[in-house]
């Protein structure tokens, strides 16, 4: 692994102004920076976004943020220290006292959970779109059992790519430890559709403020 992550950012990134919260775009395993980036402006929001790279190199463009060992079951040691990597850009890129709304999709959605795990206080309204949580202990875990902050799970009832092992643990975690707001969209595979779209930016909006969407 690489000690920086690569990004791209939205055009109203920046440093010299402090913004309520910034989006985390989080790709899935194989794909890039650029992917996840083209939801920015479906997702119609005005905040600051960045894109991270994983810091696996697959070759061909694509990148990872760990190895797929055990299909939905991944060794923590790989993902703790990918979730470590994603911290330190955020330590060195967002002030301090702006919170963190991570959207990822597949092995991202994954990272996005990671990041509500570890640092809870950090993180409002994270975005999990067809991915799962991670089955071993993390350090925010009590602390979201007792606050039960919002969290989005969403994906699709004909999913193949996620193993039904993490589909179980998933949906046993999310409730315990989060308001969760759990949406199945029928005959969509491995993806994520318009209608996913329009409740990523309703859930968003409701826990950031109507403020936050473009035009608003």
């Amino acid at each position: 692994m690489t000690n920086a992550l690569r990004d791209v950012r939205s055009t109203g990134w920046t440093t010299s102004e402090t913004p309520d919260a910034v989006v985390l775009f989080l790709h899935g395993f194989g794909s890039n920076e650029q992917d996840l980036s083209g939801l920015a402006p479906a997702l119609g929001l005005s905040l600051p976004w960045a894109s991270l790279r994983a810091p696996l190199e697959l070759g061909n463009g694509g990148a990872a943020w760990f190895e797929i060992t055990t299909p939905g079951a991944p060794d923590a040691a790989p993902v703790e220290a990918a979730t470590a990597a994603i911290w330190s850009w955020i330590d060195q890129n967002v002030d301090p006292a702006t919170r963190i709304i991570p959207v990822g999709f597949s092995q991202g959605g994954l990272m996005a959970s990671q990041l509500l795990r570890t640092r809870p206080e950090r993180v409002i309204a994270p975005v999990i779109l067809g991915g799962f949580v991670l089955g071993a202990t993390q350090l925010g875990d009590e602390s979201l059992r007792e606050n039960l902050p919002a969290a989005f799970w969403g994906r699709g009832s004909e999913d193949r790519v996620i193993a039904p092992v993490a589909i179980a643990r998933t949906t046993e975690f999310l409730p315990a430890h989060t308001s969760l707001v759990e949406k199945v969209y029928q005959g969509l595979a491995h993806g994520i559709n318009a209608a996913e779209l329009d409740d990523v930016r309703d859930f968003i909006t409701a826990h950031i403020g109507a403020e936050v969407v473009s035009g608003a």
